[in-house]
């Protein structure tokens, strides 16, 4: 029952390859860990195995083996990011189940790409949706804008002209940041329409900095990523949002996406399911 009911469920739940089957099966009824029960069993190497395991964790202190649990811990997560982890499918889900599933996949920290990835399929949900002629550019994580001649970590073309661009951002947003922003993307590039999407706050000061730059034609806006999109999902309806959900799982099944990434998704959407 260790196996069936404690082990292989831990294993399963935290997506780590396990078998399915009762393992511990070998052993029937009450056995002895000792060396008598040797004989009648096949692995007997992996036996062996077994009880100089038993005996090295035998022989350790409370606290040694609260580091040895770790260090195993450690190896289970090492099996999985050598695995393929398979991406969750959605079924349908509601709109309170979308804003349920933005909120937990945004809270997750990912380094940005959660962030990054939601907005570029929610872009491509509305270009789908409406036909747009939109070209949507995306850059990478840590990678810098200029070089490329992209105008932020998401750039709209249309007819080969920016329409809008974005920062995506985790942090405040400070107005050194505007500033900075405005004179390195906005201006070299002549953005007229710039949006900060963000999922933490805005200082005033870069608030009254925007405002600054509208009289030069310029407009910047602050807005909040989930809000954003959930609004986006409820407006470009169900076949805007297949083509959201198309488009972000398509980049969670990327081999470049981290295995920690695809098991959070995985988690969201299980979660979601439950009772």
């Amino acid at each position: 029952m260790l196996d069936q009911k404690v082990v292989n469920p831990f294993l399963r739940d935290n997506h780590i390859p396990c078998s399915g089957n009762p393992y511990l099966a070998v052993f029937r009824r009450s056995v002895a860990f000792n060396a008598d029960t040797r004989s009648g069993l096949l692995d007997k190497e992996g036996y062996d195995s077994f009880l100089s395991l038993i005996k090295h964790v035998r022989t350790l202190s409370k606290s040694n083996i609260v580091n040895f649990i770790d260090h195993l811990l450690f190896h289970f997560y090492d099996l999985r990011e050598a695995s393929q982890v398979p991406i969750a499918q959605l079924g349908r889900i509601s709109l309170e189940q979308i804003a349920t599933l933005m909120d937990g996949l945004i809270a997750i920290p990912s380094g940005g790409r959660f962030p990054m990835y939601l907005v570029e399929a929610a872009l491509v949900g509305i270009r789908g949706r409406f036909n747009l002629g939109w070209e949507i550019e995306v850059q990478g994580i840590n990678v810098a804008d200029a070089p490329g001649g992209a105008g932020g970590d998401v750039t709209v073309r249309e007819n080969g002209v920016i329409a809008f661009a974005a920062e995506v951002t985790e942090r405040e947003v400070s107005s050194e940041r505007v500033v900075a922003t405005f004179q390195t993307k906005i201006a070299p590039n002549a953005i007229a329409d710039y949006l900060f999407l963000i999922t933490d706050g805005v200082a005033e000061q870069a608030r009254i900095q925007a405002r600054s730059y509208f009289a030069q034609g310029h407009e910047v806006n602050f807005i909040q990523i989930k809000d954003w999109i959930h609004q986006t999902l409820v407006t470009v309806g169900a076949a805007g949002r297949d083509a959201f959900f198309t488009a972000l799982m398509a980049r969670l099944a990327d081999e470049e996406t981290p295995k920690a990434m695809k098991t959070a998704w995985n988690d969201q959407v299980d979660q979601l399911t439950r009772v």
